[in-house]
């Protein structure tokens, strides 16, 4: 599969162009095959895509406002981190997106980690080993808020006196969970034990393999079965006919992800370059009609 990641909003004509953009590299991402499209959850841009005086958008926000707009394409955040807001409210508003979309929302969650949003928002930054832990507690809390249990939640960080969650998700039996990131003590332990997808960057395929196998190794303590969990990446990707400069030509990107195929990955989540332009997506299509083709092992 391949999926579409907008991570920056510095666009010709910001902040007016913004909604029409947006809409239209939404629809051309589902019209060319795409199966998925997700944006940052941060509330100032940060780097290596921006400065954080320059625009972004709320995550949530922008992906409600696609969903009225396209109808196939899977829609989330990559990630939400655990520390932006409570957890009963972020697993209602993304039962809400769940709703609207017809069934299409993924939860994307982490631990957080941009310091700099947090102090300049007056958002509490507890320290990293808190951030894990309050980051369990939310994974619980939404495995129990979509079953409808409505008893009391006792953690260690959060107290939910009276969960009440409705309507429920149409996704069933739940929204889909991602968590991002590729720690191989917690992050990863995580995943094995809560997730539908694992997300790592796309830094080549022996940095994914490692991840992999890490992953793997979680699931077995956990005894769960590894291929219950899909494995995807992000990472930049350039098309064009000829492959000049740092593009790929249509053949070199499907032997560049049969490559990650072979490890198991089965969903590639790419960044275009100005992806804004009138014809980023021509080619496209081509590329993921030939990714078809390709199974990934463990599948």
């Amino acid at each position: 599969m391949l999926g579409l990641q907008v991570p920056s909003f510095t666009w010709p004509g910001s902040p007016d162009s913004l909604g029409p953009t947006l809409r239209r590299i939404a629809v051309e991402a589902e019209q060319s095959g795409m199966a998925s499209f997700w944006v940052l959850d941060h509330f100032l841009q940060v780097r290596p895509f921006g400065e954080p005086e320059e625009g972004t958008l709320e995550g949530w926000s922008v992906l409600a406002h696609l969903a009225a707009v396209t109808e196939k394409i899977s829609l989330g955040t990559m990630v939400s981190g655990v520390t932006h807001r409570s957890p009963g409210v972020l697993v209602k508003t993304a039962t809400t997106l769940d709703v609207l979309s017809g069934g299409r929302a993924w939860l994307g969650i982490g631990a957080g980690w941009n310091e700099d949003e947090h102090v300049a928002l007056g958002i509490a930054f507890p320290p990293v080993a808190e951030r894990f832990e309050r980051l369990e507690e939310t994974l619980q809390i939404a495995s129990r808020m979509w079953r409808g249990d409505v008893r009391p939640f006792e953690g260690r960080y959060f107290r939910l006196e009276r969960p009440v969650h409705s309507p429920p998700p149409i996704s069933r039996p739940r929204p889909r969970i991602v968590i991002g990131g590729g720690g191989e003590r917690k992050t990863l332990r995580l995943v094995a034990r809560y997730a539908d997808a694992c997300n790592v960057f796309e830094y080549g395929t022996d940095f994914v393999a490692r991840k992999l196998e890490v992953l793997r190794r979680h699931c077995a303590r956990a005894g769960r079965d590894e291929s219950e969990v899909e494995k995807s990446i992000v990472g930049f990707l350039s098309l064009s006919p000829d492959g000049a400069g740092e593009s790929l030509t249509v053949d070199q990107a499907v032997q560049k992800y049969g490559e990650y195929a072979e490890l198991g990955v089965d969903h590639a989540i790419v960044m275009i370059p100005e992806v804004w332009r009138a014809g980023a997506f021509e080619l496209v299509p081509e590329l993921v009609a030939q990714l078809k083709g390709i199974v990934p092992a463990g599948r």
